[in-house]
């Protein structure tokens, strides 16, 4: 396993509890859209075994041609020992990067596509849609429907409806509008549905897609294929 220890470029302030750290690309560090890769901080590696309170399983906010690696996260005021550390880290600082993989990348099916995700989720979606956006070869459409209560939606910019582009995009507050809005997309029997965010997040998703109709296999997960396949079973 290869380690990449790489600088803190910049710090972006998303929200007031959203931060995306940008970071160096090393020499010979390669992503695709939808990838994720697992962040460490300093120390992880000292002792004999990882420590594992200073590793966290991060997407990739950013396509390789913005030149920098993008690690979009939520830092509540109450947080753990990785984020409180991660909050105090500044332009400069090093952190290490491995493991790097794409489960969810854009497929092109000729098919509408649709992405769900819960609040920071959607950091996991963003090269998605950039990617989409500069080549839209066989992908019918694009819609985005995300939830977030805090109210303070990332991307606005990027998520904003462009119909010239085929591209939709929807935030809700509350989780009864958003699965009213689930079921109305997946009408589309034929349609490619990923979805990000917790566990919770996606049984409640899967169930209601399932009672109307969709099949797993339109169904991307942000998870290792054996996993995925373990937890669709769990369901």
């Amino acid at each position: 396993m290869h380690i990449y220890w790489t600088k803190i470029n910049k710090i972006i302030e998303e929200t007031p509890e959203v931060k995306t750290y940008m970071l160096e690309c090393p020499e010979d560090f390669t992503w695709e859209e939808g990838s994720h890769t697992h962040l460490a901080l300093e120390g992880f590696n000292a002792g004999d075994k990882p420590n594992r309170s200073l590793i966290r399983h991060m997407s990739i906010s950013t396509l390789p041609q913005e030149n920098s690696i993008g690690i979009t996260t939520r830092i509540k005021e109450q947080c753990s020992e990785f984020k409180t550390i991660l909050r105090n880290l500044e332009i400069g600082n090093e952190v290490a990067l491995f493991k790097t993989h794409s489960n969810v990348p854009l497929k092109r099916e000729d098919k509408n596509v649709y992405l769900l995700s819960s609040g920071v989720g959607l950091a996991t979606f963003r090269p998605l849609v950039l990617d989409y956006f500069e080549r839209a070869d066989n992908v019918k459409q694009i819609h985005s429907l995300n939830i977030d209560s805090s109210r303070d939606f990332l991307f606005t910019t990027i998520f904003e409806t462009a119909s010239d582009k085929k591209f939709t995009s929807q935030f809700v507050d509350n989780r009864k509008d958003y699965y009213e809005e689930v079921k109305k997309l997946a009408a589309d029997k034929d349609g490619i549905f990923y979805i990000v965010g917790s566990d919770e997040f996606l049984v409640q998703n899967i169930e209601v897609l399932r009672e109307q109709g969709i099949k797993f296999e339109q169904l991307m997960l942000d998870k290792h294929e054996k996993f995925k396949t373990d937890f669709l079973a769990s369901i």
